[in-house]
């Protein structure tokens, strides 16, 4: 039936599929670089008003383990189209938020219904097993684009428009492109016939069953716990003495980092090649080597502008590789396996939120970036755990 469906596919599904995915999920980032200005006109401190990034990723982690896992029983487009819209009308009441209060319990299901971007990836894993990687790489950069291209959209129009504007506008822009997936995404027959409990259980038990599936999750949870906590407390360290950037500015330090996303997808065909520690070698250690550079030269424009760029390859063609290996292992519960490795990757980022902001507050950009040297080490045991473990298994 799946093999028969794709031949009626619209050709340009999977560049819709990518651009409607990170338009949904740059809900969950565009407050990053005007956490200042919302704290400035809500009279709300740092540590208070820097838990939006926290509750956003936190909302997005559950939404992953409570509702991705229906794209294996329902109707995956109407359950796009169905939470597409709730985001719609959450974004609204965001950009009507008069206290902190309101705009952090709004932040959080932001976050829970920015999910389909997640439902969608694993989609593009079906369109074809022998481009697997080539496609989930692609909607991964759109992903990836929307994620960094939030950065550089929410500082200019919070610098010129205000804030608010920011979720009016990316309202509309989902609105669009909710618009988009209704006439062109694909219906898949849904392949898990059991319970909503039974799905969950079904879903859990593959975290047993799989041990890849554990090595990817834990790898992801922490290079992405590495790469919130980075773009959370970078937004501090520019506007702070010496630096004092804009938020416009702070904004633009996204352009860089898009640059390096699209670069990113050159190891998904790695990953196709059968080469996965080798590329998993090569992105963490990408990681380690810029969070160094960092630390070593803090007020260096030039050495953050590469270390953003090398960073950004880093965790994004981590995170793709990771996803060509988890889609490979059980082709009928594509959305279940994504379930884990995004809950997981997504509660690392919630962590790793957490941590920045503890460590900024207790020691400025200085401990910040011990805590992310120190998490991003910590990544590259894995991948070396990870290959022996597998190593010994074939030896």
């Amino acid at each position: 039936m799946e093999t028969q469906n794709i031949q009626h596919y619209h050709k340009a599904i999977i560049p819709i599929m990518a651009v409607a995915a990170g338009v949904i999920v740059a809900n969950v980032y565009y407050n990053q670089p005007i956490l200042g200005e919302i704290g400035r006109s809500l009279n709300s401190s740092e540590s208070v008003i820097g838990k939006i990034s926290m509750l956003a990723q936190l909302g997005y982690g559950l939404g992953m383990f409570f509702l991705l896992p229906l794209g294996d029983k329902v109707n995956r487009k109407k359950l796009i189209l169905m939470l597409t819209a709730a985001l719609v009308v959450t974004l609204g009441l965001a950009a009507c938020s008069q206290n902190a209060t309101q705009i952090l319990f709004l932040s959080f299901f932001v976050g829970l219904f920015s999910t389909p971007a997640q439902i969608i990836l694993p989609m593009a894993a079906t369109l074809g097993k022998e481009n697997r990687g080539k496609n989930v790489g692609k909607v991964f950069s759109g992903i990836l684009i929307g994620i960094l291209g939030a950065r550089v959209l929410s500082g200019l129009v919070t610098t010129y428009l205000g804030w608010r504007y920011v979720f009016v506008i990316s309202a509309l822009m989902v609105l669009f492109v909710m618009v988009l997936l209704y006439k062109y995404l694909p219906e898949i027959p849904s392949k898990f016939q059991g319970s909503y409990l039974r799905l969950l259980q079904s879903t859990l038990r593959l975290v047993k069953q799989y041990k890849t599936l554990r090595q990817a999750a834990l790898l992801g949870s922490f290079t992405f716990g590495v790469f919130c906590s980075f773009w959370t407390t970078l937004t501090f360290h520019l506007s702070s003495e010496p630096l004092s950037y804009s938020t416009a500015t702070i904004g633009l330090f996204g352009l860089i980092a898009i640059g390096g996303a699209l670069v990113a997808p050159v190891f998904g065909r790695i990953a196709d090649n059968g080469k996965v520690f080798k590329g998993l070698f090569i992105t963490v250690s990408l990681l380690v080597g810029s969070i160094m550079l960092i630390k070593i030269f803090p007020y260096s424009i030039l050495v953050l502008i590469l270390s953003i760029f090398f960073l950004d390859i880093g965790v994004q063609a981590t995170q793709i590789i990771n996803f060509t290996r988890i889609y490979a292992l059980d082709e009928q519960a594509h959305s279940r396996l994504n379930t884990i490795y995004m809950t997981t990757y997504f509660i690392g980022a919630a962590v790793g939120t957490f941590f920045g902001l503890w460590s900024w507050k207790i020691g400025n950009w200085d401990m910040a970036t011990w805590q992310m040297l120190l998490w991003s080490c910590i990544a590259l045991c894995l991948v070396y755990l990870s290959y022996r473990s597998t190593y010994k298994k074939r030896a």
